[in-house]
């Protein structure tokens, strides 16, 4: 991949990309450090090539495997969810996929741990991690409901897919003052909650209704 595949051309110029970005800003995400990361961050090299005219659309996409790249107004309001209320050291992603949240991600927290069940799409996305030379991102082949505790506590984690209810393993990792960001329920809507740990315990706040693919146990090959 050449630095002009990455700077995009015509549907994936980075004038395309600065449109979306201005989307995003007029839907509500305020977060000048997230919009500043989806403008840097080429959303055309985590689709297929077939699907790079549409990578600028507010929309979610095809990767394969049943899974979907998140529609960017969603990965802007988790990102900006997690990150309201400070900047967590490291951060747990639930779900690597194309590695797209991933790299927003990366560019905004010192440290992130990424679990992905499906070993060809973290094939890719570890490969995508390398072409952008991002190096602050530590990928895991594993079941995502059982998070990384080896790594943990973790002062944010971030959740692509929706269990049912949340996994108690997350809970458990989740650091003192930390941010759990996820997607909950079953059916084609869940609600997108944050869950805060405090001294007291955790409480938990609904912030809109969204569409994610479920999280599922388990790895495949």
């Amino acid at each position: 991949m050449t630095d002009s595949d990455l700077m995009g051309i015509g549907f994936t110029s980075r004038r395309t990309r600065d449109r979306l970005v201005r989307r995003l800003a007029d839907a509500g995400i305020t977060d000048a450090r997230v919009l500043d990361a989806i403008a840097e961050t080429p959303r055309h090299i985590f689709v297929d090539e077939a699907l790079a005219h549409r990578a600028y659309e507010d929309t979610a996409l095809p990767i394969g495997h049943g899974q979907t790249i998140s529609q960017p107004y969603v990965v802007a309001r988790m990102t900006a969810a997690l990150l309201e209320g400070g900047v967590p050291d490291a951060v747990l992603e639930i779900g690597t996929g194309c590695g797209y949240q991933t790299a927003i991600l990366a560019r905004l927290v010192p440290r992130v741990y990424s679990v992905e069940r499906i070993a060809p799409l973290l094939d890719r996305a570890r490969e995508r991690m390398r072409r952008l030379r991002i190096n602050n991102v530590h990928l895991k082949h594993a079941d995502g409901t059982l998070g990384w505790p080896q790594k943990g506590p973790f002062g944010g984690i971030l959740a692509t897919a929706a269990p049912r209810s949340v996994p108690d393993a997350l809970l458990e990792q989740l650091a003192p003052g930390g941010r759990l960001i996820i997607p909950v329920g079953e059916g084609e809507v869940q609600e997108l909650v944050r869950v805060r740990r405090s001294a007291d315990g955790f409480e938990r706040e609904r912030l809109e209704y969204v569409r994610f693919v479920p999280l599922l146990a388990g790895t495949l090959r």
